[in-house]
C-alpha cells in the first residue's frame, strides 16, 4: 500500500515516513501543496495525509476543490485545530478522517491502514491467471491449488501484473506500486524480484518480457 504525506514540519514529516515505513507502507513526501499536487498526478496511491495548514494555504479547500472534480482518493488530515467546527468542516469538505495534534503514531498509522483497505473496496477479492489465483483480502497465492510463499514486494508486483492480465505494464508503473519514489527506476531491482517470482510460480511460465514495454502475464 502505497501513500503520500504532505507536511511542511521536516521533523514530523520524517517522524510520519518513518512510522508508515516501519509498518510496512511505501511512502512518498512532500513538504507543501504543489509538490504534493505534482506526486498526485504522476503516482497512484491507496491514501494521502495531509496536514491542514500548509505554506500555500489550507490543504482542506485543496481536497474540496479535487472532490468536486470527482476525486476519490482516502484523505486523512492532521491539524492543530480541534474545535468541533474544524472538525466538521474537515469532514464535511471531503476528508474521511481527522486527526488532531498531538497523536499517537500507533493511532496514525492504524488509521492510514483503515483508509487504505477503503481504497480496496470496488476491486476484485480475488484475481486469476491461469491456474494461479491470488487473493487480495487474506494475502495468498496459490498455483494449482498449492500455496506459495511471496514477500510483500513480490505479492505487490503480482498483483499489479494480475489485475490487467494480458497487458503489458512498465517497468515504472510496477516499480511505483510496489516500492516508491526512492526507488530507482534504472537500477536491478524489480529484473531480481521478477525472477524470484519466476521461480516461485515455476512452469509453465506466466510472467513474459516485452522489451522495451515491460512485462505482462498471460499462459
Amino acid at each position: 500500500m502505497r501513500v503520500l504525506v504532505t507536511e511542511d514540519d521536516d521533523n514530523l514529516r520524517l517522524a510520519l515516513e518513518a512510522a508508515l515505513r516501519g509498518a510496512g507502507f511505501a511512502v512518498d513526501t512532500a513538504p507543501d501543496l504543489p509538490v504534493a499536487d505534482e506526486a498526485l498526478f504522476v503516482n497512484s496511491y491507496d491514501c494521502a495525509v495531509f496536514d491542514r495548514m500548509l505554506p500555500a494555504g489550507d490543504a482542506l479547500r485543496y481536497v474540496h476543490g479535487r472532490r468536486a472534480a470527482g476525486w476519490q482518493l482516502p484523505v486523512l488530515f492532521l491539524t492543530a485545530r480541534d474545535s468541533e467546527a474544524d472538525r466538521v468542516d474537515g469532514l464535511r469538505l471531503g476528508g474521511d478522517d481527522y486527526l488532531v495534534k498531538p497523536f499517537a503514531m500507533p493511532e496514525l498509522v492504524a488509521r492510514v491502514r483503515s483508509l487504505c483497505r477503503r481504497a480496496t473496496v470496488g476491486r476484485p477479492a480475488v484475481l486469476r491467471c491461469a491456474d494461479v489465483e491470488l487473493d487480495g483480502g487474506r494475502h495468498r497465492v496459490t498455483r494449482a491449488g498449492v500455496l506459495l510463499t511471496l514477500t510483500r514486494k513480490e505479492f505487490l508486483v503480482l498483483e499489479r501484473l494480475m489485475t490487467v492480465p494480458g497487458q503489458p505494464v512498465s517497468r515504472h508503473e510496477l516499480i511505483s506500486y510496489a516500492w516508491d519514489e526512492m526507488a530507482d527506476p534504472a537500477s536491478n531491482v524489480l529484473d531480481v524480484l521478477i525472477a524470484q517470482l519466476r521461480r516461485k510460480l515455476r512452469d509453465p511460465p506466466l510472467i513474459h518480457t516485452l522489451r522495451g514495454s515491460g512485462y505482462l502475464i498471460t499462459l
